[in-house]
């Protein structure tokens, strides 16, 4: 019974991610996982589908967005190699440490003081820093985050990062940047993966091949900070529990209740997704792996995170994230521009 319950959902999110990757083929400059949660947020943008969306569909599109997502977490991994990582040097891999911990810090700044709700702040904070969408979804399960926090920062991320394909090769010939540099700079500061595979091939082999590299470097990160995340999650719960205990007896009840759910629901200090993310780094780093596995588990990730999207984006509601509006928009653009003047200081530094 529950496999029917969330089939239909979980269907549509392939067939959205398959229509995704047709896009992607008629419009090469539009990378897939784009396409895929512009599709979601079509289909959800159409009113005779939303109670269909949000009521037989709704299990399976959830299934998708956050199993799937994570899944396709633990897959990345098998893209990085701490040897590749190695080879950047240690001054150049400090300096990565350092621009993540900063821009995190400046984007989470940033959207407090546009006043952006709830966690979209954390979360915006590590899609611009670590890997777009995969860190909003990595960090949103770690904190437990509200499903209406995710739509604000995974649609910026996006949006932002698609700019990049367009915007930053323009930056580069002004800034008379090598092919290199270029890569270095691409690696640093374009939020996912596969944006930066985007943005980075326009330069050549070089670029792509640097660019990648230093991006792999980042999404590494992405295990610490969650694991923190989980962490600062697990003392709030706590600390929630306390002040439950404290209370009169007149709720006890209640409270008991409450304080049994919230510690029942409290997140792992690491998050078994993240274990296996890490599994696969050391995977890829120790064995030998041929190079058909390695392309069929890029294949993989991508449709995953395809699927993820389109089913996040069919649950995203415009007029949710137009509450946020300019404000979002704005947070998102400072940020942006600061962390793309940060990446450009890594290159030049290291």
């Amino acid at each position: 019974m529950t496999r029917i319950r969330w089939l239909p959902g979980l269907t549509l999110a392939v067939v959205g991610a398959t229509a995704g990757y047709g896009v992607h083929l008629l419009l090469p400059g539009l990378p897939w996982l784009t396409a895929a949660l512009i599709l979601g947020v079509l289909a959800g943008s159409i009113p005779p589908l939303r109670h269909t969306l949000d009521g037989a569909l709704a299990p399976g599109l959830a299934l998708a967005g956050r199993r799937l997502l994570r899944l396709g977490i633990v897959v990345l991994g098998l893209k990085l190699s701490l040897v590749d990582i190695a080879r950047l040097g240690w001054v150049a891999i400090l300096a990565i440490v350092v621009l993540v911990a900063a821009s995190f810090g400046i984007t989470w700044l940033v959207c407090r003081l546009f006043h952006l709700e709830g966690d979209q702040a954390v979360l915006m904070a590590a899609g611009f820093s670590i890997c777009g969408v995969s860190a909003v979804g990595a960090m949103a399960a770690a904190r437990r985050s509200r499903e209406t926090d995710t739509g604000t920062p995974i649609t910026l991320v996006t949006l932002y990062g698609t700019l990049a394909i367009v915007v930053l090769p323009a930056l580069a010939s002004l800034l008379r940047l090598d092919n290199r540099q270029f890569g270095h700079w691409v690696g640093a500061s374009v939020h996912d993966v596969g944006q930066v595979v985007a943005t980075a091939q326009t330069a050549g082999a070089v670029a792509l091949a640097v660019a990648v590299v230093v991006k792999l470097t980042r999404v590494l990160m992405l295990a610490p900070i969650v694991a923190i995340a989980s962490i600062q999650t697990r003392r709030r719960d706590s600390a929630a529990d306390a002040s439950l205990d404290a209370t009169p007896d007149v709720s006890l009840d209640a409270s008991s209740a409450a304080s049994s759910a919230a510690s029942s629901k409290r997140p792992p200090i690491v998050p078994l997704f993240i274990l296996g993310f890490v599994a696969a780094v050391l995977v890829r780093s120790l064995i030998p792996l041929p190079d058909a596995l390695l392309a069929s588990a890029d294949v993989v990730q991508s449709a995953l995170l395809a699927t993820a999207l389109f089913g996040i984006g069919a649950s995203l509601r415009l007029e949710q994230l137009a509450r946020s509006g300019l404000r979002a928009l704005a947070a998102g653009l400072v940020s942006w521009v600061a962390t793309l003047g940060l990446g450009l200081a890594v290159v030049f530094l290291s």
